[in-house]
């Protein structure tokens, strides 16, 4: 059975790598082991142009590439939400190209332009939402100093079904949830280990990264947090710390890294990042990333 958009936004949204091959360029077929294993575990959203993609790091043209071969390899088999992004014109261009090439829905990017005015993102939101024949959007909120009245505007507008939430700051989340149409899907941003913390203020379901190397366990998780065990979601997270530590160094530089990097390790060589995300990990973050995955017999 195929979840409805709502219902797969409360489960886990798999921000899938962006596989590249010897000469660096995009080779999107890699991936298809990995949603694959995923989808067979049970994950409920694939999300192409993610962060975890690397979407700044990507073209305009290679991120409607991996947009449409992406909804290709998913086939049907769940929703499928695509990052959005950039200046307008490029936002306007992949918000055609995901649809159609037939994603679910949209997921946008905060715009990192320096000089952004929150009544300005509503009008991008907008011009999006034209571009793409209407289909849903998620906002991808990482700056919540825009403050909860402009969040508000954002969710007002036409289309917009849900925010993923991505600032460690859960009693801003519960401000903004409550200054908002109560059918907005509020989704917890910032992978597993912040969870638990937007759950308690009535969040549901993750992103993660995870999903990548080792989607069972973040199937646990999200299974624990759904039935209210939150001591069991907490012993599950702290498992998977290592992990999630070495993505979090060097300013967040080896976010991607760690996850390519433990890819390698499995046999999944998705290729390295690129710059400016740190490329290899360093001796020590290697020793850490290997004997995290040979404690939980990932190799």
């Amino acid at each position: 059975m195929i979840l409805t958009l709502e219902k797969a936004l409360t489960g886990i949204s798999g921000i899938l790598v962006t596989p590249y091959d010897d000469a660096g360029d995009i080779a999107p077929k890699r991936l298809t082991p990995i949603i694959d294993r995923a989808l067979n575990a049970g994950m409920h959203m694939p999300v192409v142009n993610g962060n975890t993609g690397e979407f700044y790091a990507l073209t305009t043209d290679e991120a409607c590439q991996m947009a449409e071969e992406v909804v290709q390899m998913v086939d049907g088999r769940a929703p499928v939400l695509a990052g959005v992004g950039r200046g307008l014109r490029d936002a306007v261009q992949l918000a055609k190209a995901s649809a159609e090439a037939g994603a679910t829905a949209l997921m946008i990017h905060q715009p990192p332009d320096p000089f952004v005015a929150p009544r300005g993102v509503v009008d991008y939101l907008k011009a999006i939402a034209d571009a793409s024949g209407g289909l849903p959007m998620m906002i991808y909120l990482r700056n919540d100093t825009i403050g909860t009245q402009a969040i508000a505007d954002l969710c007002a507008v036409e289309g917009v079904k849900g925010v993923k939430w991505a600032t460690p700051n859960p009693m801003k989340l519960a401000a903004a949830k409550a200054a908002c149409d109560p059918s907005i899907v509020w989704v917890g941003g910032l992978a597993e280990v912040w969870a638990p913390s937007f759950y308690a203020v009535g969040a549901r379901g993750f992103t993660s990264g995870l999903i990548n190397i080792w989607p069972e366990h973040s199937m646990a998780i999200h299974a624990a947090l759904e039935g209210g065990d939150y001591a069991e979601a907490n012993a599950l997270i702290a498992k998977m710390e290592p992990f999630e530590d070495v993505r979090a160094q060097e300013m967040n530089g080896t976010n991607v890294t760690g996850v390519k990097a433990a890819l390698q390790a499995i046999g999944q060589n998705c290729g390295p990042t690129r710059p400016p995300s740190a490329w290899p990990l360093t001796q020590n973050q290697q020793a850490t990333m290997e004997g995290f995955l040979k404690a939980n017999g990932l190799v």
